[in-house]
């Protein structure tokens, strides 16, 4: 089976919005073993939006229609594939009854509109999960084969706001797509995120796994790469009972881990650096400050972004201006884009806030340079239990990027210390 995945929005289309949600579809897609060939986005425009899902239909066993099930004048993906079902629209009263009661319970009068939402291309089904105000449909589109065959295709119809899609997705869709394409054996993914390395390095060191994993045909090993989050690793496996597959992931990681240095990897899934180094200091009975100028405040608002991280996370001081490094944090007075000044930084705020741990960033974000150094100059430093270790680096790249950058850097630094104190 193949299914098509259409993005509906004119929003889209002039960047006012990114279309996250086909590629999380795009991705659980992969994960379940159905092939996606084509992803469109179109505009709020009923013969484009008739043209673009005609084509998916007829070049897909199944397509997914993302947006356009609001209450205004311009959701008009009902309507639309109303058109390629050749079927009225009709109201389907218990999702009618469901918008009513949304703004009865909240104690709001309703718009009229609103019941636009439980108009249904006659013949389509309704879920009965309705996240939000807009149910999702599943339409049958019958069409002809290469040979004058008769054949019935499907289209499924989910909200565009993404938690909607993703309940619509997981609870309705993906159980009737696992169905019709008769897919029995179980698929699950695990990521592993690491930092440090780049994409080809990863590949180099991982060729003879994956290459044993082309010819078992059970499990595969792709690459992701976000600035956000490092580089990722994702095994996917597949079996006939999901403590198989498990059993697969365990193996895998294992040797995954073996191939690239377990030091290397920093998470799994949905960890983050931050997550990473806040639960590292909690095991060991550590806590953390940090010291920041270049990054000014970036990796304290990570760290106190964890759930819980307060009793790890003691505070931090945003030295921007030279005379708050000399003042608060005791770096003599002089240069401050140097490894001595982000060390004493680190120390410094140590002290200040009575932490045995701490990270500093000081540095050249651009776009001017400073005391002679180019812009993407960082210098960084780390302290652990008294004990400081420092690094400079010249990154080339934009003011943000080398923000971002630093911020994982210095995180990473510190994972690595707190991991040989064992």
């Amino acid at each position: 089976m193949n299914c098509e995945v259409v993005a509906v929005g004119t929003e889209l289309l002039l960047g006012q919005i990114v279309d996250t949600n086909s590629s999380w579809i795009g991705e659980r897609l992969a994960e379940l073993g159905i092939d996606s060939y084509h992803q469109t986005k179109v505009g709020d425009n009923f013969n484009r939006m008739f043209a673009v899902i005609s084509q998916a239909v007829e070049r897909s066993d199944a397509v997914i229609v993302c947006g356009g099930l609001g209450p205004t004048h311009d959701d008009i993906t009902r309507e639309v594939l109303a058109a390629v079902m050749g079927a009225e629209l009709v109201q389907n009263e218990t999702a009618a009854e469901r918008i009513r009661s949304i703004f009865t319970d909240r104690g709001r009068d309703m718009p009229s509109n609103n019941l636009r939402q439980a108009d249904v291309p006659d013949g389509a089904k309704v879920s009965s999960i309705i996240p939000g105000t807009a149910p999702g449909l599943m339409c049958p589109v019958r069409t002809k084969g290469p040979q004058g065959e008769a054949l019935e295709k499907v289209v499924y119809a989910v909200p565009g706001v993404p938690w909607e899609m993703k309940v619509l997705m997981e609870e309705w869709v993906i159980p009737d797509l696992q169905q019709r394409a008769g897919i029995t054996q179980v698929i699950v993914s695990r990521t592993l995120r690491t930092w440090g390395d780049s994409e080809s390095g990863l590949a180099e060191k991982l060729s003879g796994e994956i290459e044993r994993l082309d010819r078992l045909g059970h499990a595969t090993i792709a690459f992701l790469a976000s600035a956000l989050d490092g580089l990722k690793v994702r095994i996917t496996a597949k079996g006939d009972s999901e403590a198989s597959v498990r059993e697969i992931l365990d193996s895998e990681e294992a040797a995954v881990r073996r191939a690239i240095g377990n030091e290397a990897v920093f998470g799994v899934d949905d960890e983050t650096m931050e997550s990473a180094v806040l639960q590292l200091c909690r095991e060991r009975g550590e806590t953390l400050a940090a010291a920041e100028s270049l990054t000014g405040g970036l990796v304290a608002a990570r760290l106190a972004a964890v759930p819980g991280a307060s009793d790890v996370l003691k505070g931090g001081v945003v030295s921007y201006a030279p005379e708050v490094k000399f003042d608060l944090l005791g770096v003599p007075e002089g240069p401050v884009v140097s490894t001595a000044a982000a060390e004493q930084m680190a120390l410094g705020v140590c002290d200040l806030l009575g932490t045995t741990c701490a990270v500093a960033t000081t540095g050249v974000a651009g776009p001017d340079s400073l005391e002679g150094h180019p812009p993407g100059t960082v210098c960084m430093a780390t302290a652990v239990r008294g004990e400081v270790e420092s690094m400079k680096v010249d990154l080339p790249f934009a003011r943000e990027q080398v923000q971002l950058f630093t911020v994982l850097t210095v995180l990473n630094n510190l994972r690595r210390r707190l991991l040989a104190l064992g």
